[in-house]
């Protein structure tokens, strides 16, 4: 492999977007590019992205826009990729994998520490596009590009001192576990993290020897779009890694559905998740890894440190305005200190969680919508609110919901009970340990949960049982990626991370081996 290189030949000609969207590496430079885009005299509003598919950008006929969430206006045009279209990218991968799946560990981890040093390289230019992109503030951005560089570096790392076991059968036999790649797989990722939750999933499957068809969210593509221009110059071969564009009824289905795919890594909705296993019921040799919806609980006992527990809840509640599913958007609080904690969050959130400081704008115009409707149910329902308001139907200059804090919501309410994934946070008070426990595992739903005590034995007393894939103690979005990242009951199947992402993306055979 060569030296850093910057978008040129035919790249560049073939899809001129990558060129510009390149080049504007600033937020100045990418709001001027934006704006010259949108007074063109082409008839074609935005950056018309292409699908990467065999090294190459491919044009499609169809396309979406892609809207700033900040200002409500077009920037980009998303490629709709055709079912031919997927299928053409599943043969590349298919016939890519004959090579891949054949390199040695050391050759994956060269590439994949390339890949993590041209996004270093070019780290300024993913945040601001991502910050466009989403919604999300430009320092979120920046944290999300660290933790993309870091899904690359640890797996270039972690297939490079692997084990594997080996047992005696009585001095008649040895046997030992062997792994070999699973194939090719799809990789679908949400909008709300789109560059770090799309890398978490491409580094692992690259780094175990398997090729991949990815496809991002339609709301949120450019981050990947500039992904595949980093994957080109790190000089993959072609066809190892593959990004396609567009919905989820044309493009996803296609792509879960054929029978080229080994397996399936998919993050975002639980009804995306259920169509999932409903379309590939009768493809038994798939690998499924679905990290799917969360409702999290937030515990706060009452022998905290009130300013400390404070700050936690509400960073967990607020970041990247609640789009993320590890959010606490259901806090739980002992009812001896509950309305001291109330009025001490109000205050918190208000000095530091602002529209257009450290809260951006929601993702889309549906979004917006739906979160609106809870807000209006929460209305009608003769709910508190604390904080924030009812945001206005049709928004004029972005798609901003201020912070709202929500109290006296029936734990039956759908505001209580179902995802929001926005910046809307619900307090209520518990009594005692069990009402505790109770409460945060009264939801469908099992991601996350974080618990906030200062009682070690009830750190283990509480924590053990609640009904969550992760549970942060005093703290939240730590990670460790060895650790298994997923959740129960309707957040999903499966783990990844470490040694849970290889038994996703490899198979496992015993050999036994006579003395």
């Amino acid at each position: 492999m060569g030296s850093v290189n910057t978008p040129s030949g035919s790249s560049s000609t073939s899809c001129p977007a990558l060129r510009d969207a390149w080049a504007a590496n600033t937020l100045e430079k990418a709001e001027a590019l934006i704006k010259a885009n949108s007074a063109s005299s082409t008839g074609t509003a935005g950056l018309v992205m292409h699908n990467f598919v065999g090294g190459s950008y491919v044009p499609s006929e169809n396309h979406i826009d892609s809207v700033n969430p900040k200002t409500g206006q077009v920037f980009a045009q998303v490629p709709v990729a055709s079912a031919d279209q997927v299928e053409q990218a599943l043969q590349t991968a298919t016939q890519a994998f004959k090579t891949w799946k054949k390199t040695t560990a050391a050759a994956r981890s060269a590439y994949l520490r390339r890949v993590a040093q041209l996004i270093q390289d070019n780290h300024e230019l993913f945040a601001v596009w991502e910050s466009i992109d989403q919604g999300k503030t430009l320092a979120r951005a920046r944290v999300e590009v660290d933790r993309a560089i870091s899904n690359f570096n640890y797996f270039s790392t972690f297939i490079l001192h692997q084990s594997t076991s080996a047992r005696m059968i009585d001095n008649v036999a040895l046997t030992y576990e062997h792994r070999s790649p699973a194939g090719v797989f799809a990789l679908i990722s949400p909008w709300n993290m789109p560059l770090y939750l799309l890398t978490w999933k491409i580094a692992p499957c690259l780094a175990f020897g398997c090729t991949a068809v990815a496809k991002p969210s339609e709301v949120t593509s450019m981050s990947a779009f500039l992904l595949a221009e980093v994957l080109r110059l790190a000089e993959i071969p072609a066809g190892v890694i593959n990004i396609v564009f567009g919905d989820g009824p044309t493009t996803g289905s296609a792509l879960v559905r054929s029978p080229l795919v080994h397996g399936v890594s998919f993050t975002g909705g639980t009804a995306t998740g259920i169509r999932i296993r409903r379309d590939t019921a009768d493809q038994i040799y798939k690998h499924l890894s679905l990290e799917l919806g969360g409702k999290n609980p937030t515990l706060v006992f009452d022998d905290v440190d009130l300013d400390k527990a404070v700050e936690t809840a509400a960073t967990a509640a607020f970041e990247n305005q609640g789009e993320i599913c590890l959010c606490g958007s259901r806090v739980y609080v002992q009812s001896g200190i509950y309305d001291e904690f109330v009025s001490r969050f109000e205050k918190f959130v208000r000095d530091n969680f602002k529209c257009g400081e450290r809260v951006g704008a929601v993702v889309s115009s549906p979004h917006y919508a739906k979160i609106r409707s809870y807000l209006e149910l929460a209305e009608q329902e003769k709910a508190t609110f604390v904080t924030g308001s009812i945001p206005p139907a049709d928004p004029k200059n972005g798609l901003w919901i201020d912070p709202v804090v929500l109290t006296g919501v029936s734990t039956k309410s759908a505001v209580m009970r179902e995802e929001i994934f926005g910046p809307v946070v619900t307090i209520a008070k518990f009594d005692t340990e069990e009402e505790a426990i109770e409460l945060a595992n009264d939801n469908p739903n099992g991601l996350a949960a974080v618990l906030l005590t200062k009682d070690a034995a009830r750190i283990r007393r509480v924590g053990e049982q609640i009904e969550a894939g992760l549970v942060w103690v005093n703290c939240w979005l730590v990670r460790e990626l060895g650790t298994p990242f997923g959740g129960m009951k309707n957040s999903g199947t499966g783990r990844e991370g470490g040694e849970y992402s290889r038994e996703v993306f490899t198979v496992v055979r015993t050999l036994h081996i006579p003395m």
